[in-house]
């Protein structure tokens, strides 16, 4: 009998993949997690039924989501990281010398103790040095900030269960809060194709519009995401992702990368029409 992981993404569509093996399955405190093996994606991470990340296309999302704002500020020096259990996002954030401290939130701590276990290539991010773990709520760690942190990094789950606090209006002006004068958040955001992703999309842009001077949306193609199509809020207190960026700067740092480069990180920014407009929608309502 075949074995297949199924995740409706809509009630009329889903994505199914064919599982070699179930590797592990609990109940933490917050959420079931399940970790299982497939000959197409490799080992991929679910919560409550939704898929997190998978060897095969994480390097995406994780490059997206730190390169960038990497890229724009090369000053930066202390970060904090809320979510990212998995350990993605510290191991890029780990091919920085320059950084000094990372401060990770993350709710959930038997999270973490599986994908150590479990997802090693991802989770190697812990064994920087320069990390710090807090297994605490991240709406409440950020409400003690003020100006802390050169980048903050919201790799939070969907805006529902342990994630929902992530996407509220008191989350994202308390990061304003607890940034330095050029610092940066940046988030998940969500895809704009199905009509629900869509909608908690606009409600997240307008929200973090109605905290920031400057607000920008960017885009990655993730494969096993709804739609395939994702996008990333750049939010800052001054500095712009486009005429704040200097490519050639970061080029000299030799840092490897698999998907994000310097011409994309442009590229990223130049949004297809229909998102154009979905955000423009949002972003004048009072």
């Amino acid at each position: 009998m075949d074995l297949w992981f199924s995740e409706f993404h809509t009630p009329n569509i889903k994505l199914s993949i064919k599982v070699d093996k179930q590797l592990y399955s609990g109940r933490s405190e917050f959420q079931r997690i399940d970790v299982f093996s497939s000959e197409e994606f490799g080992r991929f991470l679910t919560l409550d039924g939704y898929m997190m990340l998978t060897e095969r296309d994480e390097f995406i999302y994780h490059e997206m989501i730190v390169h960038v704002p990497m890229a724009v500020n090369p000053d930066i020096d202390n970060i904090l990281v809320i979510g990212a259990g998995d350990g993605g996002v510290l191991r890029e954030l780990s091919k920085y010398g320059t950084i000094h401290k990372i401060d990770i939130v993350e709710i959930d701590e038997e999270v973490v103790r599986v994908c150590k276990e479990f997802l090693p290539q991802t989770a190697c991010g812990f064994d920087d040095p320069r990390v710090n773990v807090f297994y605490q709520d991240g709406l409440k760690f950020v409400r003690r900030c003020e100006n802390k942190y050169d980048l903050i990094i919201v790799d939070s789950t969907d805006p529902f269960g342990p994630g929902e606090g992530l996407f509220t209006k008191e989350f994202y002006g308390n990061c304003y809060k607890a940034l330095t004068d050029n610092g940066i958040m940046v988030n998940q955001c969500e895809s704009p194709f199905y009509a629900e992703d869509r909608a908690a999309m606009q409600r997240a842009h307008k929200r973090i519009v109605d905290s920031f001077p400057i607000s920008k949306v960017y885009q990655a193609h993730i494969p096993t995401y709804p739609s395939g199509h994702w996008l990333f809020g750049f939010a800052a207190k001054t500095l712009h992702p486009i005429r704040n960026y200097d490519g050639a700067a970061w080029e000299k740092l030799g840092i490897k990368t698999d998907y994000y480069n310097t011409e994309l990180h442009s590229a990223a920014f130049a949004l297809p029409n229909y998102v154009e407009e979905l955000l423009k929608n949002v972003e004048g309502i009072v």
